[in-house]
């Protein structure tokens, strides 16, 4: 089992590039040396370093001896090592200038760019591998960048709050909240962890939600709304040009400061995958759609979706505007405070 224990650490430090380092992947690494990890390292920022020369920099800025007990160690890495230029060098090159004893990868890097030459550059230099270890993990770590590689579209997660009775909001477009202040601080950190947040025109007309984090102390994500006919207002928080925020319509395709609105010609039943193109164009890795019902379940009907977020509450409206309906595999269930958070997977895409 000790090649899982240190793989899982290369997962959790992954895991700290959350929302940092799209569309780059969440990588991370752990030097072990006779059984005692001497290097750590995760890819911190898009552009920046990733994850190998992080952990390799660790050592050396540590060990006098260094390069001899490099050359003795392991690295463990969630995903393969890259093998071509891009921000940064290849990281093979790397592992292979201070011939690293061995190299252990979770899973295959599915991008064309990199696609098992980074493991036949390694074999061809003479170092030992192991790959495959917390494979499935690995490859959930990183279902964002595989989705918008394999899909050419964003991982699409779907969150909304409804009533214990099935309500998502009260007629005659009045605002109504649902959940608690917890559930509330959640939802920012989720915020927090994806590239763009959509809702609908109505939702952004009724509630003019600030689509922000500031709840959480974190980088805010990009913003889009769909607006047909341009008939939101300027004075909307949306339109205050903090964050990019791409506007669907139907009229014009433009830039004001931030803010850039996208012609979209047929607002028919292809419109989700028009809408994800775009975003997938600009460089949108994964998407929370957040409201209203009717955007929800537009991708609900499409079977564009990924994953589904939805709490409910304890309050009651015995009338009003009915939550999305969706059919999924139920992954998880657990209490926020006085709410219910269930989360579904799709399983047939």
């Amino acid at each position: 089992m000790t090649n899982e224990i240190f793989m899982q650490r290369a997962i959790d430090l992954a895991k700290l590039g959350a929302g940092y380092v799209s569309p780059n992947p969440m990588v991370g690494a752990v030097i072990v040396h006779n059984g005692k990890i001497i290097g750590e390292g995760y890819h911190q920022k898009y552009g920046e370093a990733h994850a190998e020369v992080n952990a390799v920099n660790w050592v050396l800025n540590k060990y006098v001896d260094a390069e001899k007990r490099l050359q003795e160690s392991t690295i463990y890495v969630s995903l393969e090592p890259c093998s071509h230029f891009g921000k940064t060098p290849p990281c093979v090159d790397l592992i292979i200038k201070h011939k690293l004893a061995h190299v252990v990868i979770g899973c295959t890097d599915f991008n064309p760019k990199v696609k098992g030459q980074g493991i036949e550059k390694l074999r061809n230099a003479g170092i030992s591998l192991t790959y495959g270890i917390l494979e499935k993990e690995c490859i959930n770590l990183n279902k964002r960048f595989f989705t918008s590689i394999n899909k050419q579209r964003p991982y699409i997660i779907l969150k909304w709050a409804q009533t214990a009775d099935g309500f998502f909001a009260p007629h005659g477009n009045l605002q109504y909240w649902i959940t608690s202040a917890t559930a509330k601080t959640l939802v920012h950190k989720w915020r927090s962890q994806e590239d763009c947040i959509l809702v609908g025109k109505n939702t952004a007309k009724i509630d003019n939600p600030q689509l922000n984090v500031r709840l959480v102390n974190s980088r805010n994500p990009k913003r889009a709304v769909i607006d047909r006919d341009l008939e939101l207002p300027n004075n909307l928080f949306l339109f205050d040009n903090c964050e990019e925020t791409f506007v669907f319509n139907h009229l014009k395709t433009s830039i004001n400061g931030k803010t850039k609105y996208i012609a979209i010609e047929e607002f028919d039943y292809l419109l989700p995958q028009y809408i994800l193109y775009q975003l997938y164009l600009n460089d949108v890795q994964s998407l929370i759609i957040e409201g209203g019902s009717k955007t929800l379940q537009t991708f609900i009907n499409a079977n564009l979706w990924d994953e589904a977020r939805v709490f409910t509450g304890q309050k009651h409206l015995f009338d009003g505007i009915k939550a999305p309906s969706i059919k999924g595999e139920l992954l998880s269930t657990q209490n926020i405070e006085t709410d219910t958070l269930d989360i579904f997977i799709n399983k047939t895409i």
